[in-house]
């Protein structure tokens, strides 16, 4: 039987999670301060310890650092309100596994419990010098990017898979996502996981090359070539010889440059515009579009042959909009580096910015939230970005759509907010319809989301009356 520790001083939330957790097979412990956990910790052996960020003697940090350094078999989740977000964060770096935001939800707390245990069982029976790196952050350094932060949702987890996957071998990759989803930092992300690593990364953006240039910008050129080719000039395939070439925005190449990209790429040659030396190269390509290419090679827009040239391994870039709760992960790290551009002291999102944050589309993605991070730390006076800090896009959002086939008939919770019960069953009951009408009604999609099964969506949609 799995033990867990439960670091909790409201005695009714600890009462009523050790009864879930023990009703679902594990040997449960409650302690309601720092110093009592300690004393459990002493005498006791504990696969998990889940910890609430503020305590009356102590707080989540400091039981992390204790535990990490004095127990490092046991793994920790933190539990916090939406105002510790960022904290949570910084507590994910210094090595917590994940972090559950309140009201707590009990399908959301049994799949982290049991992703918990099952990575830190991983660790423990891996090489010794890994039990210091948990998880999520294992999987960060691994990365190497520091553009790319690792999210804790299922797509994120999946894009990490997919990355260390194909990283050792020479296959060619697209990556498909739309605009902002990070496209050239999944490209960074494969490249230092490579054996490539400590060769170049050369990345071009092929959107905003003219036919003219095109040819010079990959190929190069020798003095006097052309008109205004006043000296030799390096192509960026030579640049990136012995390591790694990124190509975005592939879809917008004309397709005369297309048919000379297939014959580098085919015979791994290149010969510069004006020269007559060829150069052998050892490049992996991995190219990026935001467009369909199998509608651009139906349109006549787009070489197949080239296409079955890149398309060694696919990896499809999800939206921000359907990684959950990554959306709180990355303003925190966006919050942090702008703090350190602006040399400001801002240390988390007020509720209200909390739920504009989650409920906003983001056509824009992770760019869009990155500058809206930077604006609101820029705009903020105090501790805490308010909405008055938000863009009016983003703060004046609905917040809780309403559900097309719910009419005036339609049973509502009415249940009053200081029943801490009836409270949670509204905010899920709200959480639901948002993410139901984000994806326009898919229920797989928002089974996904919200980090449950379909089968407890339909549920939760039964029990709230939302299944009509």
């Amino acid at each position: 039987m799995k033990n867990i520790l439960i670091i909790d001083d409201e005695v009714n939330v600890a009462t009523l999670l050790s009864k879930f957790l023990s009703r679902n097979g594990f040997n449960v412990t409650t302690a309601s301060t720092g110093s009592i956990a300690f004393e459990y910790l002493k005498n006791n052996s504990y696969n998990l310890v889940l910890c609430d960020f503020r305590l009356e003697d102590t707080d989540g940090r400091e039981i992390l650092k204790k535990i990490r350094s004095e127990y490092p078999q046991t793994g920790v989740i933190i539990i916090t309100g939406y105002s510790d977000i960022k904290m949570a964060v910084e507590l994910i770096k210094m090595g917590a596994y994940d972090y559950i935001t309140k009201p707590l939800y009990p399908d959301e707390i049994l799949a982290t419990i049991n992703k918990a245990i099952d990575t830190q069982k991983a660790l423990l029976d891996g090489p010794v010098e890994s039990v210091e790196e948990p998880e999520v952050r294992g999987i960060k350094k691994q990365i190497g990017s520091q553009d790319f932060v690792v999210g804790t949702s299922r797509a994120s987890k999946e894009l990490v898979h997919q990355i260390e996957l194909v990283a050792p071998t020479t296959y060619s990759v697209i990556i498909i996502g739309e605009s902002g989803t990070g496209k050239e930092s999944v490209a960074k992300s494969i490249h230092l996981n490579s054996p490539r690593r400590d060769k170049p990364f050369i990345a071009m953006d092929c959107g905003s090359l003219t036919k003219e240039l095109a040819g010079s910008e990959f190929f190069g050129h020798e003095k006097g070539s052309f008109t205004g080719a006043l000296g030799t000039k390096i192509g960026h395939f030579e640049l990136a010889n012995g390591g790694t070439l990124f190509l975005d925005e592939i879809s917008n190449l004309s397709y005369d440059i297309q048919a000379a990209l297939l014959r580098t790429v085919q015979e791994r040659k290149v010969r510069r515009i004006g020269g007559t030396k060829e150069i052998d190269l050892d490049v992996r390509i991995i190219v990026a579009t935001n467009e369909n290419l199998q509608d651009a090679i139906r349109n006549g827009k787009f070489r197949e042959d080239l296409y079955h040239r890149f398309n060694e391994f696919g990896i499809n870039l999800p939206p921000l909009r359907e990684r959950g709760k990554d959306i709180l992960l990355l303003a925190g790290h966006f919050l942090e580096e702008a703090n350190e551009e602006l040399g400001r002291n801002v240390t988390s999102f007020s509720p209200e910015v909390i739920e504009s944050l989650l409920s906003y589309r983001w056509p824009g993605n992770i760019r869009e939230l990155k500058n809206v991070i930077r604006r609101a730390t820029l705009l903020t006076e105090g501790p805490e970005v308010q909405t008055k800090a938000l863009p009016l896009e983003i703060s004046s959002h609905n917040k809780v759509p309403v559900y097309e086939s719910v009419t005036e008939s339609t049973p509502v919770n009415t249940a009053p907010r200081n029943d801490l019960k009836n409270a949670a069953m509204e905010a899920e009951y709200e959480t639901i319809l948002r993410v139901l009408r984000e994806v326009n009604f898919n229920k797989t999609k928002a089974a996904e989301i919200l980090n449950i099964d379909r089968k407890t969506l339909y549920n939760k949609m039964k029990a709230n009356n939302l299944d009509k």
